[in-house]
Order: structure tokens, then C-alpha cells, then sequence
């Protein structure tokens, strides 16, 4: 094969290669959008340019994308509502990570929270269409656990599950507990309306916080 032969196939190649990357992300931020991602977080976990994931939003939600900071109060995820759905996620998303170790990262992260989506949990406030968890505050929640280390996870002292807590740099404590074994007294409504029970189940007899057993990776693909 002569040089300038061997050069045009490999420019070939490479051409093929970078399509085919393309495509894959194009494909990864269609799959943030749809779950509802800001455009920042569009930004933050692709290669595309700002001007092709606004083109890109606006087509798939018919909708230039909304503007302003992302939520970035850790606090947030404390409050007991913010806390159950928060945890429940989490806890998924821990799941996956133990179980699907090749797995990118904010690819575990869109399935974790399409199974949450899917939930009956997700959508428990009757007054609001949209899911509490956003998958903006998704993100964020995994920045701050593994990034920040400001939040953490704890086991309940009353129940044994999962939980979403500060993270104080000292071991957890055996008298902490969720925010379905210890509600406030707000939350008492949603409890005897019988929407969360106090067993740690959601409207439709799902736990909360407990991620399906023997997940593979088989399973997420």
C-alpha cells in the first residue's frame, strides 16, 4: 500500500472514529434531556458545544433551556420529603456502582434515576406533576457525596435501611434514623393518608431506600 493510500485510509478511519463518538454523545445528552437536565449539567458531561445541546434541547422540548444557577444547598436534601426521595435514589445508585464497576459513571447515574422515575414514590405529590427529585439535583447530590463529602450515608437506627445524612467526619450514630421511622409532625398527613407507611413503603408497596437484589450487570445495559 503506497503512502498517500495508507494516509486516506487512516483519515478514513479516523473520520469513522469521530462520528461514532458523535453520535454516542449526542445520544448520552438526548438521555439527560429527556430525564430533565439542566443545561449546565449538559455541558458538564459531554464534548458538545453550548451552542449544539441548546439546539438540542430546544428540539427535543420544544423549549429554549432555562437559565440561572443550579442548586448547590446540600441542605435541601435533608428536609424529610427531599430526604426519602433523595435516599431512594441513592441508594440505587450505590447499587449500580457495586454491581456494574465498567459502567460509566453518568451512565449509572441516568439509569439510577430513570428507576426512579419509573417509581411510584417519584411521583407522591399529588399538587406537582414533576418528580421531587429533579435530575438536576441528582447530579448534584452525587457531587456531593463523592466529590464534596458534605453528604453521606447512614443506616437507620429504627428500621436498618439506608439514608441520606450530613457528613459530619464522625461515625455514624446508632441513635440517627430515617425520615420515615422519625417523620415530623408535617409529614403525619402523608403518613395516615397512607401514601408512605411507616414500614418503609411507598404508595405502591415499594421500599424507599432498598435497591433490587442480585443486580448484574446484565441487567443495565
Amino acid at each position: 500500500m503506497s503512502a498517500n493510500r495508507k494516509g486516506r485510509a487512516d483519515e478514513h478511519r479516523n473520520a469513522g472514529s469521530t462520528l461514532l463518538s458523535e453520535a454516542r454523545e449526542v445520544e448520552l445528552a438526548r438521555r439527560m434531556i429527556r430525564c430533565g437536565a439542566r443545561l449546565q449539567v449538559l455541558v458538564a458531561e459531554t464534548s458538545l458545544s453550548y451552542e449544539r445541546l441548546s439546539r438540542l434541547y430546544h428540539e427535543l422540548r420544544g423549549k429554549s433551556p432555562s437559565k440561572g444557577m443550579l442548586p448547590f444547598s446540600e441542605t435541601w436534601y435533608l428536609g424529610w420529603k427531599a430526604n426519602l426521595h433523595a435516599s431512594f435514589f441513592y441508594s440505587f445508585y450505590e447499587s449500580l456502582e457495586r454491581n456494574t464497576p465498567d459502567m460509566r459513571g453518568i451512565d449509572r447515574l441516568i439509569t439510577a434515576y430513570e428507576h426512579y422515575e419509573d417509581s411510584p414514590l417519584a411521583m407522591d405529590d399529588r399538587n406537582s406533576p414533576k418528580p421531587v427529585l429533579s435530575f438536576t439535583r441528582a447530579w448534584m447530590l452525587a457531587r456531593f457525596v463523592k466529590r464534596a463529602r458534605t453528604l453521606r450515608m447512614d443506616t437507620c437506627a429504627g428500621c436498618g435501611i439506608g439514608f441520606l445524612a450530613m457528613n459530619t467526619g464522625a461515625s455514624a450514630s446508632a441513635s440517627r434514623y430515617c425520615a420515615v421511622c422519625h417523620p415530623p409532625p408535617r409529614a403525619l398527613p402523608a403518613l395516615r393518608a397512607g401514601s408512605i407507611d411507616r414500614q418503609g413503603t411507598g404508595a405502591a408497596g415499594t421500599r424507599p431506600y432498598s435497591a433490587p437484589e442480585g443486580l448484574s450487570a446484565e441487567g443495565v445495559s
